[in-house]
């Protein structure tokens, strides 16, 4: 990286850029933002099906294209900035996101906001290896380990503070459906311009093409190891998908919590106590993690079952908090557990399964949960929802330990 840093290319002679460290540090600004627009629509849901009507299955779909999208662009072109460089890449899905802020501005029916979620996903595929490489690029380099755990962190923060954010911004300023998609292009425009000045660590090299093909595969090494990680896989992401999708929802109608800061809290306890989780395991042996986020996950689970049973709003959000926790641990530990057994140079490949897992989980339970909605109603639907993640985290337990 040195070597690249020193040799300037033609556009950073005419543009000054600031030191790697700043460009860092820039870098986790700017996926803090994206992240949090990721989220800014969850408490809006519920506004938008208020106002026009539509089922929990359009709700869920909504939600769930986003996944799809993201997926489709993360083995696509999620590597491309290896070949295009950094700050091409960066650049241009920073502007598609605020292109995808400006649909949502400008919604007027469901089909613009499936059109809004579809542009935001693609640009969050587009960036988030791109950010995830620029950040170990120029991380310090007496921190070797900064740039996976604010990779992680970060993320996980930027969910809820998106959700809580947007919450506020809903329940107490104008212009609910508008005003934070506003704030948000701007910001976007304003990082992407700001892009310009990062040094660029990976200059242009052929293969841009043959990159776009999808390489999805599990080494045969780690194949037992990755068998046992799908249900904590699942369970995971599943309780991330229902939450984010119909969370803000459940508080509404099954525990008349009316208040859209509720809604956004309910999402941003879950992804905030995740992060959390993530800090306070980074150290520790990822197998151990893994099985003990898994049980802690069940015992949340349970919580919330009880609350939904009783309609306790208290234990409801206590019941999150240890899910959360349950949440970040168990991934983190999974993720790390993998990383650690394949080989390095099948780690790319091994990634991009673990996201097709993750994503499809994170989407395709949910919009089930939508189909089952107008059938057996909000508060039905959600209690077995959570029974099958409270078998999966209890399956991810019992076949970690039994892998060893």
């Amino acid at each position: 990286m040195q070597a690249t840093l020193e040799r300037p290319t033609r556009t950073s002679r005419r543009i000054a850029q600031v030191p790697a460290t700043t460009g860092f540090w820039l870098l986790v600004v700017a996926l803090f933002t994206l992240t949090f627009a990721a989220a800014a629509p969850s408490p809006l849901y519920v506004v938008y099906q208020s106002r026009w009507g539509f089922s929990a299955l359009t709700l869920t779909l909504i939600f769930a294209v986003y996944a799809f999208a993201l997926l489709a662009a993360l083995l696509t072109v999620g590597g491309i900035s290896d070949h295009l460089g950094r700050r091409p890449v960066l650049a241009a899905g920073l502007l598609l996101d605020a292109a995808s802020m400006l649909v949502f501005l400008s919604a007027r029916s469901v089909a613009w906001l499936i059109g809004a979620r579809i542009v935001q996903g693609l640009a969050t595929g587009v960036l988030l290896g791109t950010f995830s490489a620029g950040l170990v690029d120029l991380q310090p380099r007496h921190r070797p380990q900064l740039a996976a755990l604010l990779n992680s962190v970060v993320s996980t923060v930027g969910l809820a503070a998106g959700a809580l954010g947007t919450g506020l911004l809903v329940q107490y300023a104008p212009a609910p459906t508008t005003l934070v998609y506003a704030v948000l292009a701007v910001g976007f425009v304003v990082m992407a311009a700001a892009i310009g000045v990062l040094p660029e660590t990976a200059p242009r090299r052929p293969g841009a093409v043959a990159s776009l093909r999808p390489r999805v595969a599990v080494p045969r090494v780690v194949r037992g190891h990755f068998l046992a990680a799908v249900p904590s896989l699942v369970a995971t992401w599943a309780l991330g998908g229902l939450y984010l999708s119909l969370g803000p929802s459940l508080a509404a109608s099954v525990l008349h919590l009316r208040s859209h800061v509720i809604g956004g809290l309910i999402v941003a306890v879950l992804t905030g106590f995740g992060a959390a989780a993530s800090v306070a395991v980074r150290d520790r042996h990822p197998r151990r993690v893994a099985v003990g986020g898994s049980l802690v996950l069940a015992a949340g689970v349970v919580l919330t079952l009880v609350a939904l049973g009783t309609l306790s709003a208290v234990l409801l959000f206590a019941g999150t908090a240890v899910a959360g926790l349950g949440f970040g641990a168990a991934f983190f530990g999974a993720f790390r557990t993998l990383a650690q057994q394949a080989p390095a140079e099948q780690r790319g490949d091994l990634f991009a399964a673990v996201f097709v897992v993750s994503y499809l989980a994170f989407s395709l339970p949910a919009i089930a949960a939508g189909l089952f909605v107008p059938e057996v109603g909000l508060r039905d639907t959600a209690v077995g929802y959570g029974v099958g993640v409270l078998v999966l985290a209890l399956s991810a337990t019992a076949l970690r330990l039994r892998a060893g």
